[in-house]
């Protein structure tokens, strides 16, 4: 019973960790100013990060990137 209860939660616990792997970050592309989603904190120049925060859907980062100052466009 407890190996059978201890292979479930091995299994939970990997299939959880694999659903959780998907963070979205706003990146601000510094040669157009035109900021975007992208799966991967930006690390180099040519895109910097917009706020600090990582999102777990793309419709949150979506809404995010919407409200975000620095993607708002100038007129």
């Amino acid at each position: 019973m407890t190996k059978a209860l201890t292979i479930a939660i091995l299994i939970l616990v990997s299939t959880t960790s694999a659903f959780a792997a998907d963070q979205f970050y706003i990146a601000k592309d510094q040669a157009t100013n035109k900021c975007k989603i992208v799966k991967a904190k930006p690390k180099n120049d040519k895109l910097i990060l917009v706020g600090t925060e990582s999102y777990a859907t793309k419709d949150a980062a979506k809404a995010a990137r919407k409200a975000a100052d620095e993607c708002k466009k100038s007129t």
